[in-house]
């Protein structure tokens, strides 16, 4: 014990390029606590003044748990999507070369730079019963606008990026050697994506699905316009928190955020450890 703490004290007193540790310890400490502790804190501090029963009036009725479902459920399995085409996305950036692959590889961070009004407008245009793919899709009973299948389409649409800009510097760092080495061991090529490439991008294709799933529970103007906003059946929290702004009711909007701010905390701590546990054991593969 008293070595590792040896350890640890020695460490801090290394040089390093930026001087004073305790200086940038400091301003890093203060600079979150005014960005993201105090703000958050906030909403806390509101809803601290609820009743028992009224903060589980507010977060258990019958609309708002339809709400959470579709906001959970809808963002996970967008996040689920974007990690399987993400993935083929970046292995053609990084692996193939093919004609206009600058302006495709463009084209991936559209969704960051597109507002979301923009593109929720968009998607409505075009999966509207009269827009250009959806009057092909309504004569075969298929309603994309206006539904829970809309939301998940507006999540895959903004979820899309993370996943291939955090997947694709760990496919351009993967060195070919082992897979030609792989090869030549008598490996087939998919022993070789499961054994040798997929457990060194395992953990990027995890945050970027941690990273996907936490733009879905936050996105709200991509949505609102292709949902409907229909109570009970293409209603996304973040609108039930505007809308109870909108009535004043400023303790209930801050009560659902706390639910919302506590349950997307404790999924993406448990995917960030289980991301850390894939990367020690891919280490330890590799060694």
């Amino acid at each position: 014990m008293a070595s590792r703490l040896t350890t640890y004290l020695h460490s801090l007193r290394r040089p390093s390029i930026i001087p004073g540790f305790r200086l940038t310890l400091g301003f890093t400490l203060a600079y979150l606590m005014v960005i993201v502790l105090i703000p958050l804190s906030g909403l806390f501090i509101t809803t601290w003044g609820m009743t028992l029963g009224q903060f589980w009036d507010a977060v258990a009725s019958e609309r708002v748990v339809h709400a959470y479902k579709i906001s959970f459920g809808l963002s996970f399995l967008a996040a689920l999507v974007n990690c399987f085409f993400g993935l083929i996305v970046a292995w053609v950036l990084v692996r193939y070369r093919f004609p206009m692959k600058k302006i495709i590889d463009a084209m991936v961070d559209l969704p960051f730079a597109l507002p979301t009004a923009v593109a929720g407008i968009a998607l409505t245009a075009l999966y509207a019963p009269a827009g250009w793919i959806g009057q092909y899709l309504e004569p075969l009973g298929i309603k994309v606008a206006f539904t829970p299948l809309g939301i998940l389409i507006a999540l895959i649409f903004v979820g899309l990026p993370f996943v291939v800009r955090t997947v694709e510097p760990i496919l351009q760092d993967i060195d070919k050697e082992l897979e030609e080495a792989a090869l030549s061991l008598g490996a087939t090529r998919w022993q070789t994506f499961w054994q040798v490439i997929f457990p060194s991008i395992l953990p990027a294709l995890l945050t970027g699905f941690a990273m996907s799933f936490a733009r879905g529970l936050g996105e709200y103007g991509s949505v609102i316009f292709i949902a409907g906003n229909i109570p009970k059946l293409s209603e996304i929290v973040p609108l039930v928190i505007v809308t109870k702004l909108e009535q004043y009711d400023y303790a209930g909007a801050t009560a659902i955020a706390c639910v919302m701010l506590v349950a997307s905390f404790f999924m993406l701590l448990v995917i960030n450890v289980l991301q850390a546990w894939t990367g020690t054991r891919s280490l330890k593969t590799r060694g």
